[in-house]
This record gives C-alpha cells, structure tokens and sequence, in this order.
C-alpha cells in the first residue's frame, strides 16, 4: 500500500484523519478554509497538473477528500496545461448537480493513477450502526413523518438533489440543496408558527446511487443545536451511510437536547 494524501476542507474531519494517518501527505487548496494544525502543502485549484505531480513525487497511490468545499471560481487565464485538458469536462459537469460533479472529479484521479478512498474507509468508526443513539425510540407518528421523508429522498435522489429532508405530521417543511444542512433548518426555524405542530424529524440519508468515497453525508455537535432551535423532536440517520463526527459530544447535546438520535437502514 502506497502512501495516503489527506484533500482537506474545513471542518474537524480532515484533522481527525491527518491524526489517524500522521504519515499522511496533507494538501489543501487556496481560498478553502482549513483547520489542520499542520501547514499543509497548498495548491490552486487552476493547477491541478502541479498537484498531480506533487502526488506522484511524494509517492502517493490513495487520495481522500474530506471536509467541506463549496465550488470554487476558477480564472482560466491561471490554468496549467492539464487543467486547460480537463476543463471542457469540469464545466460542463458544474452545470449539474454535485454528484455528477464529483463522480468526474473521482473518475480524473482514478485516470492519473490514484485509488480514490472514502473518509469512513479509513476510520469506520465515523459512521454509526444501527440503532438509538441518543433519546427515546422514534413515536409512531415521528417514524411516519421518517418513512414520508425517506420517500421524499428516494424520489430526489435521480435528480441529483438533497441529502436531507425535514418532515412534521406528514408535511414537508424542507429539503437539502446546495445550500447544505445549515441553511435548511435554519430555514424550518423561521416557519411561521401557525404552519406547524410539535414534533418532526430531520432524516440524513445520502442521495441513492450515491459514490459514498466523496461528499458522503455528514451530522455532528452543530447538527444538532441546529435541529433543536429548528423545534424538531428526532434526527434519523442512514446506518453505515452518515459520518456522524465527535460522536459523544453529538450524542451528549442530543440527550441533552430532548432529540432522538436514531440510526436505521434506509
């Protein structure tokens, strides 16, 4: 087995990996926030022919890309000779959804010789098994409210849209975009109260067909406050599909919180 590189974004996941794996070549990119404690060696997205050779040069055959990223501008007077290759693809794959997006994105570092691995790949422990993680087991009407959400996800998913709906007594109060979970409940905060009940549950699930190497679904300790301001009574996890990151804390503010934390196979 070859050497591994850490593509970090921001967030704690990155960091929980490079202290997992210290051996590990740590990259980051210019203009993405990062938290690695480690200068990590820095590259512009217009040069990725610079990072392939970096890759290569320090013997690395594994690539893992975890933290968040949003979609960067690109000056196409700054790209190198690989990035002019590749742009006609990347352009045309950033008009659709971020799947399509990133399955390019994996399919050119399987093409320079890189075995693209998921964050949950090299710590399995990211991930949660089934069952109640936190607070009491979903009421009949909340795993109602699930089963309505999960539909709603399975519907989605063709679309390249949502990797989390927001259901209360059977009505959807929101879905997942590109804005990404924060803004979502943010937006189930401020529902005007009249237009809802108690209850609801907000459902985790990556979009099906899904590649679970890159963008898999992600909750952690801020999730959770999030869905607390949101009035939701149940978060509901994909098993073995959702990073949940800094468990215990996660776990500890849901049962803290009044939420059940439950994690099933959808």
């Amino acid at each position: 087995m070859g050497r591994l590189a850490i593509l970090a974004g921001a967030g704690g996941l990155p960091v929980r990996l490079a202290t997992l794996r210290p051996d590990a070549f740590q990259i980051s990119f210019s203009g993405v926030a990062h938290d690695l404690t480690d200068a990590p060696q820095e590259f512009s997205f217009e040069k990725m022919g610079a990072l392939f050779d970096a890759l290569k040069e320090q013997g690395v055959s594994e690539v893992v890309m975890a933290g968040a990223m949003s979609r960067p501008p690109l000056d196409p007077n700054a790209f190198d000779d690989v990035m002019v290759q590749l742009a006609p693809r990347l352009i045309a794959a950033m008009q659709g959804g971020d799947d399509a997006l990133l399955r390019l994105v994996i399919e050119i570092f399987e093409e320079q010789g890189f075995a693209v691995r998921g964050a949950h790949e090299i710590d399995p422990s990211l991930t949660a098994s089934v069952g109640v993680l936190a607070g009491a087991p979903l009421r009949a009407q909340t795993q109602s409210d699930a089963d309505r959400a999960i539909d709603i996800l399975n519907a989605l998913g063709p679309l390249d849209v949502g990797q989390g709906v927001v259901v209360e007594n059977g009505l959807c109060l929101g879905i997942e975009t590109l804005q990404g979970t924060d803004a979502l409940l943010g937006f189930v905060a401020s529902t005007a109260k009249h237009m809802r009940k108690n209850g609801g549950v907000f459902v985790k699930a990556p979009k099906r067909g899904q590649d679970l190497r890159i963008d898999m679904p992600t909750i952690g300790p801020e999730t959770v406050r999030a869905v607390a301001s949101s009035g939701l009574s149940a978060i509901l996890l994909s098993a073995g599909n959702v990073i949940v990151l800094e468990q215990d804390e996660t776990i500890r503010l849901a049962e803290a919180s009044g939420i059940s934390l439950i994690a099933q196979d959808i």
